[in-house]
């Protein structure tokens, strides 16, 4: 019923992704760009509000 409020369609095996799931491909991406310091910070701050958009 959820999705049919929401309009979006999902299927049985289709499941949101976590918020660690979220740090954790982040942070693979982080090293392997091998970013530090307030570049890292930048790109994890980036790359976490578009993966739950």
């Amino acid at each position: 019923m959820g999705d049919c409020l929401k309009n979006s369609p999902t299927t049985p095996d289709e499941k949101p992704m976590t918020q660690q799931q979220k740090m954790k491909d982040c942070n693979a991406q982080a090293t392997n760009q091998s970013l530090s310091g307030d570049a890292r910070r930048t790109f994890m701050s980036g790359c976490l509000k578009t993966v739950t958009d």
